[in-house]
């Protein structure tokens, strides 16, 4: 049975209990949110202040300006003005929510090239942060995977895999997400996160919920920080 917020008090630590680690902090906060999307649970900066968990938080997320993220949206409708972008819009409001500013959606067609190209052109800007959102599943135009990995040169294969057990939870066609994520090399800079994320605005807030806690560790990795 899913907790009220009569039973919890509106407190991920009285569901959850307090976290010790950064790692254990990020699993209990993504959990806290599925919990209180299904649960109808307002979960927000004071209730983290109330369970003692706003110190951490709020360090892990005080990332400013110098991040430089992009969102891009791949879509070939959206790309041809068919469709509202909803899904980019949606991470670009997730990713400020955290504290990570990023500007517009940069939106470009379905395929390997013009994926592969709109990551290059960001990670040529200096983004420290590329998210893109969709072209990640199972028809033929999905390439963002296929578009994506050729400007990696490192692998990190666990935050998709769970990305997908987060998401599957409350989608459960997210188990057809093909997304990745990994480091990639980036101007002016000690590297970039890169990670696909899909199209729908659901999994996007999922997501930005995983990365807001892992993305001032893998950047403080990146640029020679202890483990």
């Amino acid at each position: 049975m899913i907790p009220t917020k009569a039973d919890t008090g509106g407190r991920p630590s009285a569901l959850f209990g307090r976290a010790h680690s950064m790692f254990e902090l990020a699993a209990i906060n993504v959990d806290w949110l599925i919990v209180s999307r299904v649960a109808g649970i307002r979960c927000n900066r004071s209730a983290f202040a109330a369970s003692g968990y706003c110190g951490t938080v709020k360090t892990q997320l005080k990332l400013g300006a110098e991040l430089g993220a992009v969102v891009i949206t791949v879509s070939d409708r959206c790309s041809r003005g068919e469709r509202e972008d909803r899904s980019g819009p949606a991470a670009v409001d997730a990713l400020l929510e955290v504290g990570i500013p990023a500007g517009p959606p940069r939106v470009v067609p379905d395929g390997i090239e013009s994926v592969a190209g709109a990551i290059s052109a960001a990670l040529g800007d200096g983004a420290r942060l590329v998210v893109t959102t969709g072209g990640t599943g199972v028809s033929s135009r999905d390439l963002t995977p296929e578009g994506t990995v050729t400007v990696l040169h490192t692998l990190l294969p666990g935050i998709a895999e769970r990305m997908r057990a987060v998401s599957v939870a409350t989608i459960p066609t997210a188990m057809l997400s093909r997304g990745i994520a990994g480091i990639a090399d980036s101007v002016g800079n000690n590297g970039a996160l890169v990670v696909n994320l899909p199209g729908s605005v659901g999994a996007v807030n999922d997501g930005v919920g995983i990365l807001a806690l892992l993305v001032r560790h893998v950047i403080d990795q990146l640029d020679g920080g202890d483990h």
